[in-house]
């Protein structure tokens, strides 16, 4: 072996970053490996270069975000919570902010920042080497004894105490996150729960692409016929389907439904603050004002212009027809579909634009107490390459620092 190091860390993501970092901290000799040009590339762009950091909501309400097994991430969480993630950027000059929800993001409201805060401190305490792809990890006799990097066209093997897995998942392969740490981590025996996008938009069957965004609805997800999952708030109808914050908070169920092929459908509740009966009365109010109306008037008034063409395909109730002429069949129709409005999910956005990966290394074969590897004694796992994953609102950043800071301070102890 060429070098040896105490502690050797694939992946300069944030769980890469924060696992240096804590490793560091123990005294460990640490080497930061990262394939891309940059580290941190996906962190950069995060939160449409906002980077929702982490969320100021108690453990309890907090945990209740992660899947598919809260549980597991408690130990790590608690070791470096969002309380504690919040403290240290701002102990290194990071000023942060909280909005609505308890959305932690950096003061300056730039992704960047928080990047190169988190480089920084790592190239304090770690050497950090870019362009440096990982071919090999050296495996025998339960242990890992170093690995192999290719770096300016040369290979070289290095050895190590231990060694942290943070090469992230797929979500967003142009950053760097293409799976090579699953194959490592299959070669080693750990069972991969398969990969899927999560977070990402749904394609839906049956629907005339439309552009526009829409606040305080009701979004509900059934599977077999039965509903799942009720969310409210924002969507976007796109040129696919549908996506926007409702949407990314079913999209895990749904993808699992559609991979599982299972029937899988979303209902649109437009007008989610009133009933039934206060729906038909207020159409019984427009069909009187004014008297010769046609119905595309009342829809006009109920639904935003770009919705109205649309609905009126959907619904197969006549544009032209005067609302006194109103037939029963068809003011029950205008009803349903302001409350009920469903279309099956065709499909879900790739990789490419899901924001985070669910699936990676089986939770059963990872202590949760150190995120080292229970089949390899010196093998550590932290982030997205693990099977976790979270809501929308911080948490999924959260997973990485808190399971990067945890594998980081066990293998520097090595």
């Amino acid at each position: 072996m060429k070098d040896a190091f105490d502690t050797v860390v694939v992946g300069a993501g944030p769980a890469g970053l924060m696992a240096a970092i804590a490793a560091a901290g123990k005294n460990a000799k640490v080497l930061l490996l990262e394939k891309m040009e940059k580290p941190a590339r996906k962190l950069r762009i995060t939160g449409k270069g906002r980077c929702n950091i982490t969320n100021s909501r108690q453990e309890d309400e907090f945990l209740t975000n992660i899947f598919p097994d809260s549980r597991f991430f408690k130990p790590a969480f608690k070791n470096f919570s969002n309380t504690d993630l919040v403290k240290f950027l701002n102990g290194t000059g990071l000023d942060t902010v909280e909005e609505r929800g308890g959305r932690i993001f950096p003061a300056s409201q730039r992704s960047w920042d928080v990047a190169e805060t988190l480089v920084k401190e790592a190239e304090k305490k770690a050497t950090v080497l870019c362009r440096a792809k990982v071919v090999k990890l050296f495996v025998e006799q339960n242990r890992v004894n170093g690995l192999c990097y290719e770096h300016h066209g040369q290979q070289i093997n290095i050895s190590a105490r231990a060694v942290i897995v943070a090469t992230g998942g797929l979500a967003y392969p142009l950053t760097g996150s293409t799976g090579d740490g699953y194959e490592w981590a299959r070669r080693a025996g750990h069972e991969i729960v398969s990969p899927r996008p999560s977070l990402t938009g749904l394609e839906l069957a049956d629907y005339e692409p439309i552009r526009f965004g829409l606040k305080n609805i009701e979004l509900s997800l059934l599977v077999d016929g039965g509903t799942v999952q009720k969310e409210f708030g924002e969507m976007e109808f796109t040129e696919y389907g549908i996506d926007g914050p409702v949407v990314l908070k079913i999209s895990r169920n749904a993808v699992n439904a559609v991979s599982e092929n299972k029937k899988t459908a979303v209902r649109i509740n437009f007008k989610p603050a009133l009933n039934r009966q206060q729906l038909l009365n207020r159409i019984d109010r427009e069909i009187l004002s004014p008297p010769n109306g046609q119905v595309a008037d009342l829809l006009r008034k109920m639904l935003p212009s770009p919705l109205i063409t649309p609905f009126i395909k959907k619904t197969k109730i006549s544009a032209t027809g005067k609302l006194p002429e109103l037939k029963y069949s068809d003011r029950e129709n205008i009803i349903n579909g302001l409350s009920s409005m469903q279309y099956a999910v065709s499909g879900f956005r790739s990789f490419n634009e899901a924001i985070v990966t669910a699936g990676g290394v089986s939770l059963q074969e990872i202590n949760p107490k150190t995120m080292c590897s229970k089949l390899i004694d010196n093998l550590f796992f932290a982030g997205e390459i693990i099977n976790l994953d979270a809501n929308t609102g911080g948490y999924n950043l959260q997973i990485a620092f808190s399971t990067g800071w945890m594998a980081g301070i066990n293998a520097g102890k090595l």
